[in-house]
């Protein structure tokens, strides 16, 4: 499964700090915190939230490159656990 930087993106341009970088189905996806209890996204393992990573940017609208370097960062922590 890949974490890319449009994946990331994608999260960083969702509406409300509640959504979610989660792996479900073998693939990382955006979705919204209130879906994780529905049947379509059970067994989803969330990998941080919109406002989690605000916070590890340190902004909304950070430059692509700092996009691309936490993709990585979030890719090799996913490589090492096994997923």
């Amino acid at each position: 499964m890949k974490i890319d930087s449009s994946v990331v993106r994608e999260l960083l341009d969702a509406p409300s700090d509640d959504t979610v970088l989660a792996f479900l189905e073998g693939r990382a996806q955006v979705i919204e915190q209130a879906a994780l209890s529905s049947e379509q996204c059970r067994g989803a393992a969330v990998l941080l939230s919109r406002a989690e990573l605000v916070e590890r940017l340190g902004t909304p609208s950070p430059a692509e490159e700092d996009v691309t370097r936490l993709s990585a960062s979030l890719q090799d922590a996913v490589d090492k656990l096994g997923a």
